[in-house]
């Protein structure tokens, strides 16, 4: 399928062609008939895109904040990686998205296959979209007209925010799509509107739509303009639909309010209020939140729960359907706002129009429904010219390319020579991005082809957390090696299970299960398992991560799809600690900050030798200080890894420091050693026994500290 996107490194937009999504529970899947391009938001991103890099890093100051702290703790290389690897992922455009459903996910009801939908869905020939982002189209709405209802949405809820009466006067700022569809839902509300803009045909159409106007580029004092249609008396509302950097608006906006008036930013402008003009009319000034109340909420948006509507009236969902119902009593027209139309293949040349000088509001793009592919496999090589493999080499595909797959594992198999055959992903476009910049021979977002494929023999697995174990066993059930980024899986009956597959499997040739434990192959933690050998008796460690916070909604933090931090990342620790000790639990305690999301615990590890281990996990601390810090005491010396940079030796003879450039957690090592293993014949790097005591003990203590 053909979809838009966008360069963030350079600003340039292109049209894609990539895999249809997968089907997904709680989610339509829409063949797209129109969408509408967002000229304000989308031509931000455009420009946004084409800045140097110091004018991408003047508008975001907070994140080169983040920057100079990463440079700080993990050193200048790993830190521009990461920032190249995130400006050079695409960025997909658009939502406001009409189609008909192509596929009805499970667990969803109310919609059937064929029904006409209205999604905040991106510029793609199939969309995928949770179902309380959608909302059936009335007969009498045609599908142009439709486009136009996530944009009236935005209207809506600022209105609803500004909670107008019958007989006010409320000034709409910035006339375009969102201003031009707020007069109008005012209008049918039966309110006095004045709308102020500076372009003479937004300012026609507002005045058609039965609005009064001011003209900022020719008015001497908007202001008193506003005061003269008011009889002095003020207005009882304002909407900025404005988008400016300015402070312009916020403040006028105050000056010509009436006492007690409402202002509301819907779109976006400076906010440098005066305290004086809002103090002495004891006025309330609001943002509204996009669609309307579930934005930003994964419960509403992505698990499908909705509010009650006793206590919610007015959700997102509840919002599209308003604007559709207006649409169907035609008390909105936005057939005035339609100013061009360009098929899906001519997409750049609407892209440069917003971008241009040249005259534009509503841009509709079209998708013929005879271009629509709903192909789901997509060949980056051409069969004649495929890559050929040995049969002893390890050949690898992978499941998933997130943040992490794309930043540290592909290129580490990259780097250590692995041969890519396929890479699978649920939406498509990542798996076209990751599958060309690394040299997949395909992409896909059929997992099952990825399982089942001939050519490939070993299966990374690099998903969210919850899939782990589905995916794991299916690999080991079709004799595949696996290497599954960290956790195992989140649960003890997930692991049970990956356990019998295993078990089930043929001891002769039997693949490989390893989970991707790097820092036991670092080379700072290689050199101190070598030190410690000479060292007699017990052994105490002592690791404390300042991991940092992360929001209580945030995936990671979800019981069910993260398993939460202990599970997805103190497990790193957990398997770090047993590999230096070298002997098998036999007891552990964990203590926690109960204020927290159980992710600032202090949990110790006692070993079958007589060592003890403790991992300070903390969330609530400074990111200024290094993230990981290990220290080991044993046979009379002391040992200090400082974030993997740099380890030093007290009192321990023959030793004293070794640094490093640039950190090292051992992505690199633990790639190349798994590989090496599937190469020679041999066993997992990590011993079976030891993955499942690690994935055992971390779940046990998360269910403790939870």
């Amino acid at each position: 399928m053909k979809q838009i996107l966008q360069n963030l490194r350079n600003g340039k937009t292109y049209v894609e062609e990539v895999p249809v999504p997968s089907e997904k529970r709680g989610n339509l899947l829409i063949q797209t008939s129109k969408t509408l391009v967002s000229a304000g938001t989308e031509r931000m991103l455009v420009e946004f895109g084409k800045g140097s890099f110091l004018q991408k890093a003047k508008q975001q100051p907070d994140k080169v904040k983040m920057v100079l702290s990463k440079i700080k703790t993990d050193g200048l290389v790993p830190t521009l990686e990461a920032v190249f690897n995130k400006l050079d992922q695409p960025l997909p455009l658009g939502y406001c998205n009409v189609g008909t459903i192509h596929a009805v996910g499970a667990g969803v009801d109310g919609f059937k296959k064929g029904d006409r939908i209205v999604s905040n869905g991106k510029h793609a020939e199939f969309v995928r979209v949770p179902k309380n982002l959608c909302a059936k189209i009335p007969d009498t709405v045609t599908d142009e007209e439709a486009t136009f209802t996530v944009i009236g949405s935005i209207a809506l809820q600022g209105i609803r925010l500004a909670n107008p009466t019958l007989g006010e006067t409320i000034v709409v700022m910035g006339l375009g799509l969102i201003g031009l569809l707020a007069v109008q839902l005012l209008q049918a509300q039966g309110c006095r509107v004045i709308g102020l803009d500076f372009d003479e045909e937004r300012i026609r159409l507002a005045k058609q739509f039965g609005a009064q106007c001011v003209n900022l580029s020719q008015s001497k004092d908007p202001v008193q303009d506003v005061l003269n249609y008011t009889h002095q008396q003020g207005v009882d509302a304002v909407l900025v639909c404005a988008s400016t950097k300015s402070n312009d608006p916020v403040r006028q906006a105050a000056e010509m309010c009436r006492k007690r008036g409402r202002i509301v930013l819907v779109g976006v402008c400076g906010l440098e209020l005066s305290r004086a003009d809002f103090y002495e009319k004891e006025l309330t000034f609001q943002v509204s939140c996009s669609y309307g109340p579930g934005r930003y909420d994964t419960t509403y948006e992505e698990k499908g729960i909705d509010y009650p509507i006793g206590f919610v009236r007015w959700t997102e969902q509840r919002n599209f359907e308003a604007v559709l119902e207006m649409m169907a009593q035609k008390k909105i027209d936005v057939e005035p706002l339609i100013s061009h139309t360009f098929s899906i293949s001519k997409a750049e040349e609407a892209y440069a129009l917003i971008t241009s000088q040249a005259p534009s509001m509503g841009i509709v793009i079209d998708y013929p429904t005879d271009s629509h592919k709903a192909d789901k496999t997509i060949l980056f090589t051409p069969t004649e010219d495929a890559k050929s493999f040995t049969s002893h080499e390890p050949v690898v595909s992978f499941i998933g390319a997130g943040n992490y797959a794309t930043a540290v594992l592909l290129p580490a198999f990259k780097k250590v020579g692995a041969s890519l055959y396929s890479i699978g992903t649920s939406s498509g476009l990542s798996g076209v991005h990751a599958g060309k910049k690394f040299g997949f021979q395909s992409t896909t977002t059929d997992i099952k082809e990825i399982l089942e494929c001939p050519h490939a023999n070993t299966i990374v697995v690099a998903t969210q957390h919850d899939t782990h174990a589905h995916f794991v066993k299916a690999a080991l059930e079709a004799k595949k090696n696996v290497f599954v980024e960290k956790p195992l899986c989140v649960t003890l009956e997930e692991l049970e299970m990956i356990k019998k597959a295993y078990e089930d499997l043929p001891t002769s040739d039997c693949p490989r299960l390893m989970v991707g434990f790097n820092r036991r192959f670092a080379p700072q933690v290689q050199q101190i398992k070598d030190l410690l050998k000479g060292a007699t008796g017990p052994k105490s460690f002592i690791m404390t991560v300042n991991a940092g916070n992360i929001p209580a909604n945030h995936w990671t933090q979800d019981a069910q799809s993260g398993g939460g931090r202990i599970i997805g990342e103190a497990c790193h620790f957990i398997d770090l600690l047993r590999f230096l000790c070298g002997t098998s639990f036999v007891s552990w305690s964990v203590s926690t900050m109960k204020s927290t999301n159980a992710d600032t615990v202090t949990i110790t590890l006692n070993f079958e030798d007589g060592s003890t281990g403790t991992i300070h996990y903390f969330a609530n601390g400074s990111k200024a200080f290094p993230k990981e810090r290990l220290e080991v005491f044993a046979g009379g010396g002391i040992l200090q890894l400082d974030n993997f940079r740099a380890l030093k030796g007290y009192g321990w003879k023959g030793f004293k420091t070794m640094n490093l450039w640039q950190q090292d957690k051992g992505q690199v090592a633990c790639v190349r050693k798994f590989l090496s293993s599937v190469t020679r014949g041999e066993t997992s790097p990590i011993p079976v026994d030891e993955i499942f005591e690690v994935a055992e003990i971390t779940i046990k203590i998360a269910t403790a500290a939870s």
